[in-house]
C-alpha cells in the first residue's frame, strides 16, 4: 500500500470521526492550522471547502518542520487570510459551492500582494478544458486530489522556493535602484556644487578684475574730463588773442603766415574746437563703459536689491558692444517695468551668457543672411517679468534641448565652451524663484525667455544657496 492509499484510508475512517465530532450543525470557518510555532520559510494556505483534504494536507505535512500550513474554508475571507498569513504557496480548489475556483484566482492575480504568490489549482477532474482554462488565468500547476505525498512535498517546497528566489531577486533589484538613483542624486549635487564653486570663484575672479579695472582707468579719464572745460576756456581765450591780433596788427600777421607757409591759422583755429570735442566724446565713451562694468558687476551695490532690468541688459550689451557692430541688429521691445528685487550682479551674467551663446550661434550664418537679436520684455498679471532673448540663428536640434541646462553639456567644439554658462544661469534663475525655459527649431532660432518674480519673497536670503527651492515658484505662460 502506498502513501496515497494509506493517506485516502486515512481520510475515509476520519470521516466517521468528524461525523460524530460535527453532528451539530455548525458552519466551517476559516481556522489556521499552524504546525511549526517557528517562522518557516514555506507557508502554505490551503484554500477548500472540504475540512478533510485540510486534514489529510496536516497529515502529510505533519512531519515536515520547515512548512507551516494555514487553512481556510471560506472562499470570501481568502484573500483577507492570504494579505495576513503573506504565503510563500497557495493551494486552491477548483470548485467550490460560494465562489468558483477561477474567479478566485483573478482575483489574486489582481491584487498587488498576491500577484506573485504560485498557486496551485486542486481538483478532482483531470480535464484538458479544465487546466487550460486554470493556467489562462495565471495558474502556476494543477493537481489532481489527492496527490502522492512525496510528490506534494516536493511541489510545496518547489513554488515555494521560486516564489522566495523571485521576492529576493526583486528586493536586490529595487535595492539596486535605489542605489542607483542615489548615486545619480549624489552625481548631480556634486556636479551642482562644482558649478557653484566655479560660479562663485569666477564672480569673485570678476568683481575683483572688474573693481581694479574700472579705479585704474575712473581716475585718469576722470582728471582729464575734469579738465576739458578749463582746456576749452583755455582755447577759446587763445583763439580770441589771435583773432584780435590779426585785427589789429594785419602787417604783422602776414609776417607769421610768410615765415611758416604751411602753418595754416586759419585751419587750426577751426579744427582745435573739434578736437576738443572729439577728445570729449572718448572721455564720455570710457566713462559709459566704465559705468557699464560697474553696473554689471554691482560693485557699489548689495547683492539682493531693486534694481532697473533694462540698465542691466544696456550694460551687458555695451561689453558685447565689440563683437556686435557692424553685423548683428539688436532689437529692443521693452516694455514699462517697475524697478524689479534680484541679484543684480547675477542677473546680469545670466544675460551675458544666454546673449553670448546668441552671438556665437549668429556668427555661424553665412554673410549674406541678415543676424537679429530681439530682447522683449513685460510684466505680467503674475507679479511677474519675463525677459525674451530671441535669435535667428540656425537654432538647436530637439534631441539635445532636454540637455542644454546640463552641468559641462556644451554644443561647441572642443576649447570653445565649458558648458557651464547656462547651467549656472539655470540655477540664478531658480535662486530668483523664476523658471527659464528654452523653445529652439532648426533653421528657425533659439528663444530664451526667463520669468521671475517683481518681488523676492521674504524667506529668500542672502544666505540662501544657488538653487534651493524655498517658495513656490511663478508659471512662465507661453510665448
Amino acid at each position: 500500500m502506498n502513501l496515497q492509499e494509506t493517506a485516502l484510508l486515512q481520510i475515509s475512517e476520519d470521516k466517521k470521526i468528524l461525523s460524530l465530532k460535527w453532528s451539530e450543525p455548525q458552519t466551517p470557518q476559516a481556522v489556521p492550522f499552524i504546525l511549526d510555532s517557528k517562522t518557516s520559510a514555506v507557508r502554505l494556505l490551503l484554500i477548500d471547502d472540504q475540512v478533510i483534504i485540510s486534514e489529510a494536507f496536516r497529515r502529510i505535512v505533519a512531519t515536515e518542520t520547515d512548512i507551516s500550513l494555514h487553512y481556510t474554508s471560506n472562499p470570501a475571507k481568502a484573500i483577507q487570510d492570504a494579505i495576513a498569513i503573506a504565503p510563500t504557496v497557495i493551494f486552491l480548489d477548483m470548485i467550490m459551492p460560494e465562489i468558483d475556483g477561477l474567479m478566485l484566482l483573478r482575483w489574486f492575480r489582481s491584487h498587488p500582494v498576491t500577484r506573485d504568490v504560485p498557486i496551485v489549482m486542486l481538483s478532482s477532474k483531470e480535464e484538458a478544458k479544465l487546466k487550460a482554462d486554470a493556467f489562462a488565468e495565471g495558474a502556476n500547476d494543477y493537481l489532481i486530489k489527492l496527490p502522492d505525498a512525496v510528490e506534494l512535498i516536493a511541489r510545496i517546497r518547489y513554488h515555494s522556493k521560486a516564489y522566495n528566489n523571485l521576492k529576493a531577486l526583486t528586493t536586490a533589484t529595487a535595492t539596486a535602484q535605489l542605489q542607483a538613483e542615489q548615486l545619480e542624486h549624489t552625481l548631480r549635487e556634486l556636479q551642482t556644487t562644482q558649478v557653484q564653486l566655479i560660479q562663485t570663484e569666477k564672480m569673485s575672479s570678476l568683481g575683483r578684475m572688474v573693481a581694479g579695472l574700472a579705479h585704474e582707468i575712473n581716475n585718469p579719464v576722470n582728471f582729464i574730463h575734469g579738465n576739458f572745460n578749463h582746456l576749452n576756456n583755455h582755447v577759446n581765450c587763445l583763439l580770441n588773442l589771435i583773432e584780435l591780433y590779426q585785427e589789429k596788427h594785419p602787417e604783422l600777421y602776414s609776417l607769421f603766415a610768410d615765415k611758416f607757409g604751411d602753418f595754416n591759422v586759419d585751419f587750426i583755429i577751426d579744427d582745435l574746437p573739434k578736437i576738443l570735442s572729439s577728445m570729449r566724446i572718448g572721455t564720455d565713451r570710457i566713462r559709459d563703459i566704465v559705468l557699464s562694468l560697474r553696473n554689471f558687476s554691482r560693485l557699489d551695490q548689495s547683492e539682493k536689491k531693486a534694481v532697473n532690468i533694462h540698465e542691466g541688459i544696456e550694460s551687458t550689451l555695451l561689453l558685447l558692444n565689440h563683437r556686435l557692430q557692424p553685423k548683428i541688429e539688436i532689437i529692443k521691445k521693452y516694455g514699462n517695468l517697475p524697478p524689479v528685487q534680484c541679484y543684480p550682479a547675477q542677473l546680469n551674467q545670466v544675460f551675458m551668457n544666454i546673449l553670448s551663446n546668441g552671438i556665437d550661434a549668429l556668427l555661424e550664418l553665412d554673410n549674406q543672411i541678415e543676424k537679429q537679436i530681439v530682447i522683449k520684455t513685460e510684466v505680467t498679471e503674475l507679479s511677474t517679468v519675463i525677459i525674451t532673448f530671441r535669435d535667428n540663428g540656425n537654432g538647436i536640434d530637439s534631441e539635445i534641448q532636454s540637455k542644454i541646462f546640463d552641468p559641462f553639456f556644451t554644443t561647441k567644439p572642443i576649447n570653445k565652451g565649458t558648458g557651464l554658462g547656462l547651467a549656472i544661469s539655470h540655477q540664478i534663475i531658480e535662486k530668483h524663484h523664476g523658471n527659464i525655459q528654452l523653445k529652439s527649431e532648426l533653421a528657425y532660432g533659439t528663444e530664451f525667455a526667463i520669468e521671475i518674480p517683481i518681488a523676492l519673497p521674504a524667506i529668500c536670503s542672502e544666505l540662501q544657496t544657488v538653487g534651493h527651492e524655498t517658495a513656490k515658484k511663478p508659471i512662465l505662460k507661453p510665448y
